[in-house]
């Protein structure tokens, strides 16, 4: 996943803030939604895994929603990682742990992790190739605790058709980037998951036309 370093502007523009954080406006947009969406998934108690955690927008949101979960943020990037801690010391939140290194992309880290109650992600596929993809969902399969889930929000195709104008501009500018990334199809991740041993739920639309895609793990 470092190699993807010279993307889009509109793939993820995050600009310097206050005391070492980033910001992200697509972030700050988000966060709302997808914390209110994620309170079907977030489990009474547990620990939860969040993939790509970004500048940290998204997990000072979803930690203060729900305190009774553990919340583990990662990053593959040394600048996202540091701005996520620093989101958390201005939060003074005592259910976050320390952001750690991780690159999900890469084989191993599932059968290593601690298992997670739930697992998430936000605005990354359309970032990677289909095999990194799905090497990402069969190690998230892995590390989920039995009856888990897993929650990958995003903008997808609908079983290979792009929605609007704007999907259709944005998957072009990032395909001319490099042509291994782009949108993937919906019905291809869900059925990929299933593949794995999860059970897909139904999708659930999301504002400007991404999805929250979700699956269980077997108990």
């Amino acid at each position: 996943m470092p190699r993807r370093l010279n993307l889009p502007d509109s793939a993820s523009v995050a600009t310097p803030d206050s005391g070492g954080k980033l910001f992200a406006p697509s972030a700050a947009r988000n966060t709302e939604p997808l914390t209110k969406a994620l309170a079907k998934f977030v489990p009474a108690q547990g620990r939860a895994l969040e993939i790509a955690s970004g500048t940290g927008q998204h997990i000072v949101s979803y930690a203060k929603a729900f305190p009774q979960i553990a919340w583990q943020p990662t990053e593959v990037a040394e600048d996202r990682i540091a701005s996520i801690a620093a989101y958390l010391s201005e939060a003074a939140l005592t259910n976050v742990q320390a952001p750690i290194l991780l690159d999900a992309t890469a084989p191993g880290w599932g059968s290593n992790s601690s298992p997670a109650d739930l697992i998430l992600l936000s605005n990354l596929l359309h970032l990677i190739s289909q095999t990194e993809a799905e090497v990402l969902i069969s190690e998230a399969a892995q590390a989920l605790a039995p009856g888990g889930c897993l929650v990958i929000y995003g903008p997808f195709s609908r079983d290979g058709v792009l929605v609007s104008d704007g999907d259709v501009q944005f998957d072009q500018s990032l395909r001319a980037q490099d042509p291994e990334i782009g949108y993937k199809s919906d019905a291809d991740i869900q059925n990929f998951g299933a593949t794995c041993g999860l059970s897909p739920n139904e999708a659930v639309e999301m504002p400007a036309n991404n999805l929250l895609l979700t699956w269980r793990a077997p108990t």
